[in-house]
């Protein structure tokens, strides 16, 4: 059903528009009978948002209704559009001022926070978000607030800097959300947060979402919200069935690497997924695997919203098949063609391991997920099997075999479709292959397998120790005194590397013996073997011909007797400097105490 044409003025130029009604789209989105706004359901029915999930459903209209809300639910259960959508419906777009105000304990989910409220609101005209926190340039964020922004989202640190420089002005405040509340907690943000709802004079709404509700978080809703709604979300228990999940026991961190490559070689993939820790190794993981020949890119916090849209529409395109990102950059991400998802550090949040396989089997496909674990993550790991109610089954990393079968297959199929679909074209490799038989009097076939060894030896790769089926326990854990393990963004420790002899090597011998044949002590000699053993060296060192003997020194016969002095020496000079008494003696002093000075200098020095 069409409406009728609209005139558009803009930039002094007039346009024709020509829309069509949603009236059957809002009667059949399931968010109709929360009262929203017309513009905030289209673009949900655009966001293929198609039902409310459990904490949407009872935190928005307690926030429509403009009462305190304290929810307890996990990371992706929906929360960011159960305060986001409420505070669109309810912002004044007459006042350009902030009127929700939104703390979050990190500038990726700030971001991210920031874009979900600019996706819901795209369709209503003059609205303006605001990401504020640490890191970016002051005076940007100083030129967007002075424009009007009506929702503030940021970290409690810089949101600190701008109340008390004056440059947040919060009078028109209505709401304020503190989201992730005991994350906020944990990475010490209590007395900011505290200062920041201290500050708020004017009357407002206030929403607490927390995944536990801890004494601290307990305390600050007690302090800070009044006759508060609480509402209590399970966590989701229950990972796809389609997706086949699986793990590898690696001995340190230094070995995920070619694990993982190994891996990448041998599993049959569209695209995959990589989750890491931090931004740093996120980026690191990406150049290494770029060097290893494979299309890779990072995905995290410190990337332009511009360069995040394109990643991420490299991958749906086949553009990009593998994809390293952190928990919070991946947030969001639906593209129908991952089929693998790889835990590259084992996620610290049992909810957020089924948050990341989630990622993969969409749209009814099946998926496979790995998780890589260190001895050191074993408790973690089991605390994930008891999470999902799951035995995750363990596989082991593929042997250099497994790798030369893959490959020799890969080479094959690769040789067979060429012959299929480009056999015309070989017509002047034909003629080479058969100038070479015939002038070197070679075989065919072993022509062809020596192209074949060439191909695969250019894309060989190492050998990698097969890990113990026991190496999360016992003395196994002592291979990784290098602190490989440490997740803290603090870079690499090795630009001065020292040398450290045998310490950082691991043990291989781990059935009895703690050396290995190299490692072992050797027997103590005896005294009188070690002697005979240096004076056969000296003696083999004079008879060969770089020995230089040592210089000739007088024999000491004893101190200097003092009454045995007589003087100081006569000058004996070189004949080049024999003319020097001859000179001075020529030499005429017209100064009047010349002689004196003369008189002084014959005279005996006192002994010593």
């Amino acid at each position: 059903m069409l409406k009728k044409p609209q005139f558009v003025m803009r930039y002094g130029i007039i346009y024709i528009t020509q829309r069509t009604s949603n009236k059957m789209s809002l009667t059949k989105n399931a968010f109709a009978h929360f009262g929203l706004e017309k513009s905030i359901l289209s673009a949900l029915s655009d966001l293929g948002y198609e039902r409310a999930t459990p904490i949407q459903e009872q935190g928005i209209p307690i926030l429509l209704n403009g009462e305190d809300l304290l929810a307890q639910a996990q990371t992706g259960t929906g929360k960011t559009a159960t305060f986001a959508l409420p505070i669109l419906s309810r912002l004044d777009h007459a006042v350009r001022a902030p009127q929700a105000l939104i703390l979050v304990p990190t500038r990726e989910l700030a971001i991210q926070v920031a874009e979900a409220f600019q996706s819901y609101a795209k369709q209503m005209k003059g609205f303006s978000v605001t990401p504020i926190y640490g890191g970016q340039d002051f005076n940007t964020q100083l030129r967007s607030l002075k424009r009007g922004s009506q929702v503030i989202v940021g970290t409690p640190g810089r949101l600190m800097d701008h109340m008390r420089r004056k440059t947040l002005p919060l009078n028109a405040l209505k709401a304020v959300v503190l989201d992730e509340a005991d994350e906020m907690l944990k990475m010490g943000f209590a007395e900011d947060v505290e200062w920041i709802l201290g500050q708020l004079n004017a009357p407002h709404q206030t929403a607490l979402f927390s995944a536990t509700l801890s004494p601290s978080i307990q305390k600050i809703a007690q302090r800070y919200l009044k006759d508060a709604k609480k509402i209590q979300i399970k966590s989701q228990t229950n990972t796809v069935e389609a997706i086949e999940q699986c793990y590898v026991s690696v001995s340190n961190r230094n070995q995920k690497l070619d694990v993982l490559t190994r891996l990448l070689e041998v599993e049959e993939n569209q695209a995959v997924i990589i989750f890491t820790r931090t931004k740093t190794e996120s980026t690191e993981l990406a150049e290494r695997l770029q060097a290893r020949g494979h299309s890779a890119a990072a995905l995290n916090g410190d990337m332009s919203q511009g360069a995040r849209e394109k990643t991420i529409n490299r991958l749906k395109k086949g553009e990009l098949d593998i994809l390293i990102a952190t928990d919070v950059a991946a947030r969001g991400i639906d593209v129908d063609r991952i089929s693998h998802v790889i835990n590259y550090d084992i996620p610290y949040d049992v909810d957020a391991y089924v948050h990341r396989i989630g990622r993969t089997g969409r749209a009814g496909r099946a998926g496979k997920a790995i998780l890589f674990v260190t001895p050191r993550e074993m408790r973690l790991f089991s605390d994930i099997e008891r999470h999902i109610n799951k035995s995750i089954k363990r596989i082991e990393p593929p042997s250099l075999k497994v790798i030369r079968e893959k490959r020799t297959a890969q080479l094959s199929e690769k040789v067979l479709t060429v012959i299929r679909e480009k056999g015309k074209q070989l017509a002047p490799y034909v003629e080479i292959v058969m100038a070479l038989t015939e002038q070197h009097a070679l075989a065919a076939k072993d022509l062809a397998a020596a192209l074949m060894f060439l191909s695969e030896e250019q894309s060989a790769s190492g050998d990698l120790p097969v890990t113990d089926s026991s190496a999360h326990r016992g003395r196994g854990e002592r291979s990784d005194r290098g602190r490989g393990s440490r997740d803290r963004d603090r870079g690499s420790r090795d630009r001065h590397p020292r040398d450290q002899g045998n310490r950082g090597r691991p043990f291989e011998n781990r059935s009895g013996d703690r050396f290995s044949e190299d490692d072992k002590p050797k027997p103590r000699r005896k005294f009188g073997e070690r002697m005979a053993s240096r004076h056969a060296e000296s003696a083999a060192l004079k008879d060969s011909k770089e020995f230089k003997a040592p210089r000739e020194t007088r024999e000491f016969k004893g101190p200097r007797d003092p009454k045995a002095f007589k003087g100081p020496r006569e000058f004996k000079g070189s004949k080049e400097s024999s003319g020097f008494k001859e000179r001075s003696e020529k030499r005429s002093f017209k100064s009047g105490d010349a002689s004196s000075r003369l008189d002084r200098s014959d005279k005996k020095r006192p002994p010593r």
